[in-house]
């Protein structure tokens, strides 16, 4: 692989710009992103440690939601890009038409429960009744941002597959400098020394943010080429309604079953210690920062190799598949140096006990690692093999990986064999090592070759 990557089939100028095109802003997106959730966290710490784990675990029902914005427009992309191959205008409308009723669906249901029972699932993550109290209270009040944050998404989704990364970004942009500014003005101005309130008044942050965020996408919609409108009922729609849940429920299927893994790690760990709990904080958003430009090269190449499918260019995509994929290492390498060398200034940054200092330490080392093997399946398993509409793959996957193998062994080590905090650790972020080399069997294979676009032109 290293050999082809210098040769002049993979020196192609005219992909390579295409494809930066599309990652830069889609990484600096993905940043935004990884620091919209991790913002409030960080910025919490500066009020005391317990404020700041509670934030991260009631971040984990964000986190849950999440991954259905991610599941539903993964499957809005997949056929977005396939039928902007096609320029197809009409039918992609209609495919986001689709997407933001299932996510307002999803969204309601999320909005219901943390405002109704935050306590509830607060003491799913943790039986910490300090931290039960802030994220009960940091819960409630985030919830109102999930009533927009969907919508939002889908059609971010959409214009980053007609290759306009750039418009996202900018909105994502403003909206995290807006919330930071926000943020900084409950804690150190309006309620530096009362928890309580400045958790209340950086969630309303939050929602501010969103609704700003879905505001701009309104307006966006009305002078774009796509517009935001309720779905139609014909036949044309109930075609493209199937061809939506054929791809995207293997895809949901997938984020849920790796998200709720996530989520129940991260509930082991809050069942060992605080400090454990402080220290993971700190870990996940080093982690999530560094290895934003690994996902932009997944998003962005599945956005071109499901134009080129869509298109019927199956060679080509098969072509600078291997391209994507062998840039997936190099940056996954590149995201674990990172992760070393920036590791003295996350101390200098973040005040932690000194035993949650010693566990941040040792976590710090293992993501470095994790980092290459995780950016190859990003590549892979999340980017290619969802563009060509091989999305069953990831489900099976994950299932098995995370529920059969990771948290029985993850569960185990805490709890039955009491290994040390950082052994559990380490055990718990085998996951993507395990998962790499069945992706890139898989990808060699070469079942995700497939252009799933239908002539719709024809139907009534």
């Amino acid at each position: 692989m290293w050999r082809n990557l210098l040769s002049s089939n993979y020196l192609d100028k005219s992909f390579n710009q295409q494809l930066i095109r599309l990652v830069i802003p889609i990484a600096l997106q993905n940043l935004i992103s990884a620091l919209a959730v991790t913002v409030d966290v960080v910025m919490l710490g500066f009020i005391n440690q317990s404020a700041m784990s509670a934030v991260s675990l009631a971040g984990q029902v964000t986190f849950v939601l999440t991954l259905f914005y991610m599941g539903l427009a993964s499957g809005v992309g997949i056929l977005t890009a396939q039928y902007w191959g096609k320029q197809d205008l009409k039918t992609i409308e209609r495919v986001l038409s689709i997407g933001c009723m299932y996510t307002s669906v999803v969204s309601l249901f999320f909005f219901g429960i943390s405002m109704l029972m935050p306590d509830v699932l607060m003491g799913l993550f943790t039986n910490d009744e300090d931290l039960i109290s802030y994220g009960s209270q940091f819960l409630q009040v985030l919830s109102f941002s999930y009533l927009v944050g969907g919508i939002s998404q889908m059609y971010f989704s959409v214009i980053r597959s007609m290759e306009n990364a750039r418009l996202s970004a900018w909105i994502s942009s403003v909206c995290l400098i807006l919330n930071i500014l926000f943020n900084a003005f409950s804690i150190f101005i309006l309620y530096p020394d009362d928890p309580d309130k400045a958790i209340v008044a950086v969630a309303l942050s939050t929602v501010l943010a969103r609704f700003i965020e879905f505001g701009s996408c309104i307006v966006h919609s009305v002078k774009g080429k796509i517009k935001l409108k309720f779905p139609k009922r014909d036949k044309v729609q109930r075609n493209l309604q199937r061809d939506y849940l054929k791809y995207t429920f293997p895809i949901q299927g997938n984020y849920i079953v790796w998200g709720c893994a996530i989520a129940a790690t991260a509930a082991i760990i809050g069942h060992i210690h605080a400090d454990m709990v402080a220290a993971n904080s700190v870990a996940s958003v080093v982690k999530n920062l560094v290895i934003v430009l690994c996902g932009g090269i997944a998003s962005g190449g599945s956005v071109l190799i499901g134009k080129y499918l869509g298109n019927g260019q199956i060679e080509t995509a098969k072509k600078y598949g291997n391209i994507i994929t062998s840039y997936s290492i190099i940056f996954g390498i590149l995201a674990g140096i990172m992760t070393l060398l920036i590791k003295p200034l996350v101390f200098q940054v973040i005040s932690l006990d000194e035993q949650a200092q010693h566990y941040l330490n040792g976590m710090l080392f293992i993501c470095a690692y994790y980092c290459i093997p995780k950016s190859i399946n990003s590549v892979t398993i999340g980017g290619i093999f969802v563009a060509g509409g091989d999305s069953k793959f990831g489900f099976w996957c994950d299932t098995i990986v995370m529920w059969i193998i990771i948290l029985p062994l993850g569960y185990l080590s805490a709890f039955v064999w009491q290994l040390p905090p950082i052994a559990v650790f380490a055990i718990i972020c085998l996951d993507e090592v395990i998962k790499a080399p069945i992706a890139f069997i898989r990808y060699r294979r070469f079942k995700w070759l497939n252009n799933i676009t239908r002539d719709l032109s024809t139907q009534n």
